[in-house]
This record gives C-alpha cells, structure tokens and sequence, in this order.
C-alpha cells in the first residue's frame, strides 16, 4: 500500500503565500503522477495541478501563473507552491498520486488525509 503525508496548511491573509508539502512512503513501486486536488464545503473536488515523471504539469485554470507544483522523483514527494492567494482558494487541500504498489499490480489512486488552507481578506 501507499501512505501519502501532507503538510504545511494554515491562515493566511489574501495576498500571502503558503508552501504544501506531500510525502510518498510504502511499497511503492512506481509512481506515474503527483498532485494537489481541493474541496471547498459544498463544493466538489476538483483538480488544482498535477505533474508526472517525466516533469509536464496541469494546472487548473484558476490557479495559474499563482501556483507552482514540483516533485522530487527519488524522495517521493510533491510540493505545492502558492502565491497570491485569495479568499476562494479556502478549502481542504489533498495530495495524490497515482502509482503501483507491491501485490497490487496495476496503478491506482491513493490520496492524504488532507489539509485546511484558510485565505482571510
């Protein structure tokens, strides 16, 4: 199995900044893409950036030229960098990844147990 640790939540003031961090560790075996998705109460949960191996990276529309994703292949874990944050950026924040894991011989998702972003104006 994979266990995926999230970190770096909080309050901020419109305008700040705040960095997620995320944390791979298990049976791993090969992990295809990382990312952040985020549900604001009421809301679905909907993608925020994801990137794969090979470096390409997805951002949703609303978060673009604001956030920064990144990823360090050999330590298994997904940063989230964001800037310029508002007040609609509030919700529960979750890390993911896609990957395969020993005895489960085909890819599938694995999420954290999430983290509160709070943007105050």
């Amino acid at each position: 199995q994979v266990q995926l640790v999230e970190s770096g939540g909080g309050l901020v003031q419109a305008g700040g900044s705040l960095r997620l961090s995320c944390a791979a560790s298990g049976s791993i075996l090969r992990i295809s893409a990382m990312g952040w998705y985020r549900q604001a109460p009421g809301n679905q949960r909907e993608l925020v950036a994801t990137i794969i191996s090979g470096g390409s990276t997805r951002y949703a529309d609303s978060v673009k030229d604001r956030f920064t994703i990144s990823r360090d292949n050999a330590k298994n874990t997904v940063d989230l960098q964001m800037n310029s944050l508002k007040p609609e950026d509030t919700a529960v924040y979750y890390c993911n990844c896609v990957a395969v894991a020993s005895g489960i011989w085909y890819a599938r998702d694995y999420w954290g147990q999430g983290t509160q972003v709070t943007v105050s104006t």
